[in-house]
């Protein structure tokens, strides 16, 4: 039945819909059209409805106020559509995904020096081949990784590369190696970063560990607003950094070359001339691992591509080559310096090897404050390709079901957010646990690179030999060299490093990949469980459930809900559970002048305990019934937030428990003190 303006009466049976519809009439007798009111807060395109900005909109005081500081914390929020302006040009790219490589020749040198140093400052002739040794390392990782690009241009570099063309546990193995690489290069640049600080500034050298999980918090806040504005932010600093540092070694280059070598600065704590171990090759094997972590973070650009800006293969592989250029020039630089002037590192790592080439250059001068402060700054901001890499790769495994799928989502800033808190918390756990020590973070480092190195280009090998596409022979040439050299450089960093740590990244990365197979057979058998097998199934007709609502005292609440329960079924049973015979009798007393007329047991609870009782209750009702069992759940709301702390709120522990219990299902009936807000049954 409908009034005179056209709307449904209220006992009339209809499906609700977002349109309110109202018939008008028109001028002339006899013509009529229909007004059609939509809510605010969507617009709908042909039968889709969009939900606009306005739904998101809080309606409480408090939930404005967060919602505020949420907008000045992270941004306004993104449509989908926004992701095309959300990318990285090359100028942004290179700060968002190479900063961790070109950082890390701030400390390379420093790293093969102090295993070099053991066989006393003599053997530090050996730094320069190590250097260009490393370098040529990187040459040959940049050529590969730009096949990756080319192959790969959606993303997932080595995990995709490998799961490919090796299988599931390969590409499982390589996923796992750069997800702890990702968390190591946020607590190792994190831990570098805060010595390049402590170097000029003694007295934070103390508080190196609140200071990372400071810097740790500001990079999770940041790429939570988005890539694009993380892109800005971290731009400034790497060019700081890259002119600081280039006009400083041009500037040493230059005063070696006209034979005015400064006298080295002394470091507080500096290594013996006479070495506590024999020279040998292992000794020197060791040193180029430790140096090797400078070709950490090469690997970002491959995995990232997606996130580029148009065309995404061109701009990722010239990012990629840049990036190589300023990490190796950089790092023979700072290498060529410390060798001409004498550098010795610092045992106590109170002061970096950075600090003491410019600190011989130019005094403690204002230059020497900048070239710092640059270094501080990149070092801390390097980290942030960690921020970049582990969210979107832990993004395609949650897509491929090896993963929780929170990671996959994106937020609200089109930033896979639930990757980037997870990557803060266990890289500020790791920072902690190892003392904000770069020379204790190092020997876990590097090893998960080059295992996914070693597979992503065994993987390319075995890609180019079965396409045979045009060219293929030198790509797979290419790459089998990558394979071999990135292979003997990762057993060299397994066996140079082992006794000093490496071994706890050997656990770790079977345990998580084992972790990740448990993930994907969980997500297969509920997958089995719950997809519908025919689209054209009729709709299961189930028979109408056994209904308990559990009553604690007859208020309008309770009636609300038994009423409620009394729609969906016949067969309702009230339940009460008292704590005396006297409160027993009092409550059937009530109960039974009640006019409501519902089956009530009364069950005594001498031990004054509730939910146990209740649940052994409906455990025998669901033994003694073959039917699905429904709780109907009595709750009123306050007016107030916090008035809800004045009461025990029953209602949720006992659905708590209910959760995981088979053949239950649990209806909460809200019963609003505001009568504004009063529910309708």
């Amino acid at each position: 039945m409908a009034d005179s303006e056209g709307r449904s009466s209220e006992g009339e049976s209809e499906t609700p819909s977002l349109e309110e519809r109202t018939t008008k009439s028109g001028r002339l007798p006899g013509n009529r059209y229909v007004r059609i009111h939509r809510r605010a807060e969507f617009r709908r395109e042909g039968d889709i409805y969009i939900a606009g900005e306005e739904s998101l909109e809080p309606e409480t005081a408090a939930g404005r106020v967060y919602e505020r500081a949420r907008r000045i914390l992270f941004g306004p929020r993104l449509e989908s559509d926004a992701d095309a302006t959300e990318r990285l040009s090359i100028l942004t790219g290179l700060a968002i995904l190479g900063s961790d490589n070109i950082s890390s020749s701030a400390y390379a040198t420093e790293e093969a020096m102090r295993i070099l140093a053991l066989a006393g400052i003599g053997a530090f002739v050996f730094t320069t081949p190590i250097a260009i040794a490393i370098v040529g390392v990187l040459a040959i990782v940049v050529l590969s990784q730009s096949q990756v690009i080319s192959a790969y241009p959606n993303g997932g570099g080595s995990y995709v590369v490998a799961s490919d063309n090796l299988g599931t546990l390969p590409g499982l193995v390589a996923a796992s190696a750069l997800l702890v690489d990702y968390v190591l290069t946020v607590a190792t640049s994190t831990a570098a970063g805060v010595a390049a600080i402590s170097s000029f500034v003694p007295v934070f050298y103390d508080q190196r560990v609140g200071i990372g999980l400071v810097f740790i918090g500001v990079l999770m806040i940041v790429n939570l607003r988005g890539v694009r504005e993380a892109g800005i932010v971290f731009a400034g600093p790497t060019y700081f950094y890259v002119l600081s540092i280039g006009a400083l070694i041009v500037y040493g280059i230059f005063r070696v070359a006209t034979g005015d070598i400064p006298a080295a600065a002394v470091p507080p704590d500096p290594f013996p001339r006479e070495g506590v171990e024999a020279l040998s090759v292992l000794l020197i094997l060791r040193a180029f691992a430790s140096g090797s972590v400078g070709l950490t973070g090469s690997e970002a650009i491959a995995n990232g591509v997606p996130s580029m800006e148009p065309d995404e293969r061109r701009n990722a592989t010239v990012t990629l080559v840049i990036m190589g250029t300023f990490f190796a020039t950089i790092f023979l630089g700072l290498t060529f310096l410390a060798q001409s002037i004498g550098t010795v590192p610092d045992r106590s790592e109170q002061e970096t090897l950075n600090s003491l080439i410019t600190r011989s250059l130019v005094g403690t001068g204002p230059f020497y404050y900048v070239v710092q402060l640059a270094t501080a700054i990149i070092l801390a901001l390097a980290a942030n390709t960690g921020f970049t890499g582990f969210p979107r790769l832990a993004s395609v495994l949650a897509n491929d079901r090896f993963m929780p799928r929170q990671f996959a989502y994106r937020g609200e800033r089109l930033a896979f957010s639930f990757g980037i808190v997870a990557l803060a918390l266990v890289s500020a756990a790791v920072l902690a646990i190892f003392n904000g020590s770069v020379t204790q973070l190092i020997p876990l480092y590097t090893i998960g690179v080059f295992l996914a190195f070693t597979l992503s280009q065994t993987g390319l090998i075995r890609r180019w030999r079965r396409t045979r596409e045009a060219g293929w022979q030198w790509r797979a040439g290419i790459n089998g060299i990558g394979a071999v050299v990135t292979g003997v450089v990762l057993i060299v960093v397994i066996v140079a490093k082992f006794e000093q740590g490496a071994w706890i990244t050997l656990v770790v990365i079977p345990v998580l990949v084992s972790l990740l197979l448990s993930i994907h057979r969980h997500y297969t058998r509920v997958q089995d469980a719950l997809v519908l097998e025919r689209l054209d199934e009729p709709l299961p007709s189930p028979r109408p459930p056994v209904v308990i609502v559990p009553v604690g005292r007859l208020d309008r609440a309770a009636v609300q809900a038994i009423a409620f329960a009394r729609s969906i079924s016949p067969a309702v049973k009230a339940v009460h559970i008292t704590t005396s015979a006297e409160s027993a009798k009092e409550f059937r007393d009530r109960w039974e002048h009640w006019a409501g007329k519902v089956p009530l047991d009364i069950i005594e609870s001498p031990y004054r305990s509730l939910v146990p009782p209740l649940i052994k209750y409906i455990d025998g009702i669901d033994r003694s019934d073959d039917r699905p069992v429904t709780v109907v759940l009595a709750s009123f709301v306050p007016h107030n937030w916090w008035e809800w702390l004045l009461h025990s709120q029953n209602a949720i522990r006992l659905k708590a428990s209910l959760l995981f219990r088979p053949n239950t299902i649990v209806i909460d009936v809200p019963y609003h003190i505001d009568d504004g807000h009063r529910s309708r049954l």
